[in-house]
């Protein structure tokens, strides 16, 4: 080939500077390889180019189809933008690359698909498909083999740096592959690619530390981008605060779940006996080892989220935040020490707190959910209010570990779940030591004698009848519902629209109103107020912002669980709402009492537990609903999920063998439907 023409330092300098990124690299190079086999593929390189061999006709012919060329390198944009073959670049074995292309890494928003012959470099990317959405847009040069020296030569002259990979960044040289591998480890590779000329403290402020806010901020962060995160914990009214992690961390999802399981434990010592163990007769149950040792772990996983933030060099103030203006917020930490931060964008991931009941004595007397967790003492006695899942499920495991507990609730059970699965739920309870008050209300709390736990005196009405009822208890627990956090941040100061019926935060694609202020997780008008959802949605929204992503949070089909002592999956639309959209007529419900084999030998109920999928019949029988009550309903519903995301219909469930014994089974082998009237009852295996 022929040789440069001009000068090889003008032009090496010339590429410097147009490009935000040139990577001088040659195939022969042990180095330029190492960044292909990098985790990450923080360099992706092709520099082997043909020289009259015969080329990869498969390929050959997938890019002669598409735009009738065939020569090599055949590079494509996104934006239908060509730049061509040999031919059009300068030529040679050498290559000058400008393309970076990470795992984590999404750039601007442009893409770009190489086909070349190399072959451990035959690959295809096109939108992101494999590594990421988006790629620095450049151009991929090549130089001419016999010009190599020159180049080297030149790059010495420029840099002091002879030696390949050659790395600059806007202009300024960075170094060869371990400078390079160095400053990605570090997160300082994208901030050097993508410096910040805003006037603002911040790309991105999260307020919030829980666990959608926390997602978000670490993926904004390893996008390069500055960020911070504001959490501040306000005490409840008998004084409990707790570290960075949110509601689910401190003081929902894990503690919860690990109370439920210090409950199955203690159903699973009654059963023993059966299956042979013998141990004394007097089994109890110690509060203060089980909640110590809940709040250890959880302790634990403060603190590596605090690691985790430090690493991803992602500030933390623990901070109350309010917004002065769109582009300001005002951060006071409980010493009342106030400073302003400045973002371009800011998301909003408060989350929720319990609601209080509003009667004299409630706040005074009373704990919620946000209190139990890290109680002090035994509850006791305790009347539990509400019929929320949060209020059932504390009911469940609180009796469980053999407390009196009482359930107060004014109307249905589990609003917005199944209601035939949320009757099975209460009947299961109510046979099993939880006594029910149901279609009631408490109008007034007092404190009988002091103490821990103390007593107190719940005077309440039937909803109906109007008439009085009052009993006493050790202690009650408020599970009404939760409020967004959304009061008192000055969010009417910058225009955010809430809704009026219950303060959420109304958002398109987690984007408020105001376009650079964006919001996730429970605080989110109608959208599942779940724990992976906001982490999901808060990843994606990272994505979007500051990589140049295109992918969407889909609400559809996310599957949850209540971890009542019957558990309850489920996926989809309830029975109610699927007649509700699609009509009666056309739902078709396929369903059975199940009774797993683990409950066969200690003799428990036969016809307690029950599955039902609810399918669509103008599609084929599209399953649309997936609903159980049984133990480890949870992880029997994760992987159903997926087939109701992916489109499975009844027949779908009707191929698909068994594993057998298990529970699941049961969903491979519905037969009986709702509007045939046959029993369900089952009967052996």
């Amino acid at each position: 080939m022929a040789p440069l023409a001009g000068d090889p330092k003008t032009i090496v300098q010339d590429h410097i500077n147009k490009h935000k990124v040139m990577i001088f690299s040659k195939t022969t190079c042990p180095f330029c390889k190492k960044g292909w086999s990098h985790d990450y593929l923080l360099f992706t390189v092709w520099a082997e180019f043909l020289s009259g061999a015969a080329q990869d006709q498969d390929i050959c012919q997938i890019s002669r189809h598409a735009e009738n060329f065939s020569e090599w390198p055949d590079i494509w944009t996104d934006s239908i933008e060509k730049f061509g073959g040999p031919n059009g670049f300068l030529g040679g074995a050498m290559i000058i690359c400008s393309l970076l292309f990470g795992q984590n890494f999404y750039l601007e928003q442009h893409r770009i698909k190489i086909y070349v012959r190399y072959p451990d470099m035959l690959k295809t990317f096109q939108n992101g498909q494999t590594f990421g959405p988006t790629v620095l847009k450049n151009l991929v040069d090549r130089m001419d083999f016999y010009n190599g020296g020159f180049i080297q030569s030149s790059l010495a002259e420029i840099s002091g740096q002879r030696t390949v990979p050659n790395v600059y960044i806007n202009g300024s040289h960075l170094g060869g592959c371990d400078s390079a591998l160095a400053a990605h480890a570090s997160n300082k590779l994208l901030p050097l690619i993508n410096p910040s000329t805003d006037q603002y403290d911040y790309d991105l402020i999260v307020i919030g530390g829980g666990s959608g806010g926390l997602a978000a901020s670490k993926e904004a962060a390893s996008l390069g981008k500055k960020v911070a995160v504001l959490d501040f914990v306000k005490p409840t009214p008998v004084g409990t605060a707790w570290g960075l992690g949110g509601t689910c961390v401190n003081v929902g999802c894990i503690p919860k779940k690990l109370m439920h399981q210090a409950a199955i434990l203690g159903h699973s010592l009654e059963d023993a006996r059966k299956f042979g163990w013998e141990f004394d007769e007097k089994v109890s149950h110690n509060w203060d080892t089980m909640k110590s040792a809940i709040q250890d772990y959880i302790g634990s996983l403060n603190w590596k989220y605090r690691v985790e933030l430090r690493d991803r060099s992602v500030d933390y103030f623990n901070s109350f935040g309010e917004f002065k203006d769109p582009h300001t917020i005002k951060a006071t930490n409980k010493r009342g020490k106030v400073q302003d931060l400045t973002a371009a964008h800011f998301l909003l991931a408060m989350g929720m707190r319990p609601r209080y009941l509003g009667i004299p004595g409630d706040k005074e007397y009373c704990i919620t959910s946000d209190d139990l967790f890290s109680l002090k003492y035994c509850p006791g006695k305790t009347l539990v209010v509400g019929a929320s899942y949060v209020a059932l499920e504390c009911a469940g495991f609180l009796a469980g570990i053999g407390l009196d507990v009482t359930v107060m609730v004014r109307s249905i059970l589990l609003r917005g779940f199944d209601q035939q699965m949320a009757e099975k739920i209460g009947d299961y309870m109510a046979n099993h030591s939880i006594k029910m008050i149901r279609e009631a209300v408490p109008t007034k709390i007092e404190q009988i004698e002091k103490g821990e736990p103390g007593k107190l005196k719940v005077t309440a009405k039937y909803v109906k009848t109007g008439e009085e009822f009052v009993g006493e208890y050790n202690t009650v627990l408020l599970g009404i519902g939760r409020d967004a956090c959304t009061n008192g941040i000055g969010l009417d100061k910058v225009g955010i629209n809430l809704n009026p019926k219950n303060g959420q935060v109304i958002a398109e694609a987690e984007t408020t109103n105001v376009p650079h202020i964006h919001a996730i997780g429970d605080i989110l008008d109608g959208k599942p107020e779940l724990t992976p959802v906001a982490i999901q949605a808060g990843r994606l929204l990272a994505r979007r912002l500051f990589g140049g992503g295109k992918e969407q949070c889909d609400y559809t089909y996310v599957a949850t669980t209540v971890f009542t002592p019957l558990e309850y999956g489920a996926c989809g639309f309830s029975e109610e709402d699927a007649i509700a959209k699609y009509g009666e007529e056309n739902i078709e419900v396929y369903h059975s009492n199940y009774r797993p084999l683990e409950w066969t030998v200690p003799g428990r109920e036969e016809n307690a537990c029950y599955a039902k999928l609810v399918c669509l019949k103008t599609e084929n029988e599209r399953v649309i609903g997936l609903h159980v009550v049984g133990p480890n309903a949870g992880e029997m519903t994760q992987g159903y999920a997926v087939a109701l995301k992916c489109g499975a219909t009844k027949a779908h469930f009707d191929t698909t063998i068994g594993i057998h014994p298990t529970t699941s089974e049961v969903f491979t082998s519905l037969s009986t439907t709702k509007s045939s009237g046959l029993p369900v009852d089952q009967a052996g295996c």
